[in-house]
C-alpha cells in the first residue's frame, strides 16, 4: 500500500475562458471542480495507474463533503482528519486565446495543536501497512517546520517527499528514497541561485550526500535531473505541441506519484523516473489533474531520451 500524506490539499476550481481580459468582466465557458492539492493530486495518479493507495489529510468546512464524494466516486481509500479549519479553494485559469494558464493559490489554513496531534496518530497507524510513503505539500500556516519529521521518524518504508525549505533539510539524515523539488524550490532550499547546470548538480550532490538516495529536480519543460551519489541522469521530456497543452498543473504531482507507485512494484529509480515523466505528460494533456492512462505508460516512458552525465 502506498500512503499519500500532505497538510495543504484543496478544493480545486478551473475555468476554461476563449479569452481572458484583466479588469473585465470574463464569463468560463467550462468550470470544473475536484479535490486537489500536492497530496491528492498524487494519490489520484496512483488510483488511476491501478496502485492499492491510502491519502490522509486534514479536511474542513463546506469542501469536506464534495472531496469525500469524489475520492467515493473514483473508488480512493482515504483517512481525512476533520478540521476546524476550511479547506483551501485554489483556481486554475485557463485562456486558450493566449495559451496562458494562471494559477490563483489560497494559502493553507492553520491547524490546532489538538488537530495535529490527531493527525500524528492516525499516520502512525496506517505506516504500518504501508510499502511507500508519499509526503508532499507545504506545511500550512503556525505548523512548526519540524512537523513532517515527527512523521517520518513513525517511517520504516522507502519515502518519496516533495517538499522543500529547512523541513526537507531536517529530514534528509532519515535516508528518503528520493526528493522531488523543482528548480526554484531547491534553489529557495540551497540559498543559492542554480543558474548553471554544474551549481544544479552541486546542490543535488549535497541532499544526496546529506542522506538522500536520490534527488529529481524539475524545470517545466527543461530537462529533468536525477542524481545519486555516484550517478547523475539528465531526461528530457516529452515533447509537446502548443495544441496539446491543456493544464499543465499537478504534472509534479503525477510524477511524485507514479515514482511511488512503480517503486513499490520493484522499478529502478532511474525507470521510475522515466515513467514519472511520461506521466507528466500526460497530466499536461488533460483538463483534470492525475488522471493518468496505464495502458500507454510504458511505452510513452520508453520513448523518452536519457543521458548519463556522470
Amino acid at each position: 500500500m502506498i500512503l499519500s500524506v500532505g497538510l495543504s490539499p484543496a478544493w480545486q476550481q478551473i475555468l476554461v475562458f476563449d479569452s481572458v481580459q484583466t479588469g473585465q468582466v470574463n464569463r468560463a465557458h467550462t468550470a470544473k471542480w475536484c479535490a486537489s492539492g500536492k497530496v491528492f493530486n498524487a494519490a489520484i495518479a496512483i488510483h488511476t495507474l491501478g496502485g492499492s493507495g491510502l491519502v490522509m489529510a486534514p479536511v474542513g468546512g463546506m469542501p469536506q463533503r464534495s472531496m469525500e464524494q469524489e475520492l467515493r466516486a473514483l473508488g480512493m481509500a482515504y483517512r481525512l482528519v476533520k478540521s476546524e479549519s476550511t479547506t483551501r479553494v485554489c483556481t486554475t485559469i485557463i485562456d486558450q486565446g493566449s495559451g496562458s494558464i494562471t494559477e490563483l493559490v489560497e494559502e493553507g489554513r492553520p491547524l490546532s495543536p489538538v488537530e495535529l496531534d490527531v493527525f500524528q496518530s492516525v499516520y502512525g497507524d496506517e505506516v504500518t501497512q504501508a510499502g511507500v510513503v508519499v509526503m508532499m505539500g507545504s506545511l500550512p500556516q503556525g505548523v512548526p517546520v519540524s512537523f513532517y519529521r515527527q512523521l517520518l521518524e513513525k517511517s520504516a518504508c522507502p519515502m518519496v517527499l516533495d517538499f522543500r525549505g529547512e523541513g526537507l533539510l531536517s529530514v534528509l539524515d532519515l535516508e528518503p528514497l528520493v526528493v522531488k523539488p523543482n528548480r526554484e524550490e531547491l534553489a529557495k532550499t540551497v540559498e543559492y541561485a542554480l543558474d548553471q547546470d554544474q551549481i544544479l548538480m552541486d546542490a543535488m550532490l549535497s541532499l544526496n550526500q546529506q542522506g538522500a538516495k536520490w534527488v529529481v529536480v524539475t524545470g517545466g519543460q527543461e530537462p529533468v535531473w536525477l542524481s545519486s551519489v555516484s550517478e547523475v541522469y539528465r531526461i528530457w521530456p516529452c515533447n509537446l505541441d502548443a495544441g496539446e497543452i491543456v493544464n499543465p498543473i499537478g504534472s509534479g504531482d503525477a510524477m511524485a506519484g507514479t515514482i511511488a507507485w512503480a517503486v513499490e512494484n520493484g522499478t529502478s529509480v532511474p525507470d521510475a523516473v522515466c515513467l514519472g515523466v511520461a506521466a507528466a505528460a500526460q497530466n499536461i494533456r488533460a483538463l483534470l489533474p492525475c488522471r493518468l492512462d496505464p495502458s500507454t505508460l510504458a511505452a510513452e516512458a520508453k520513448a523518452i531520451r536519457v543521458e548519463r552525465v556522470q
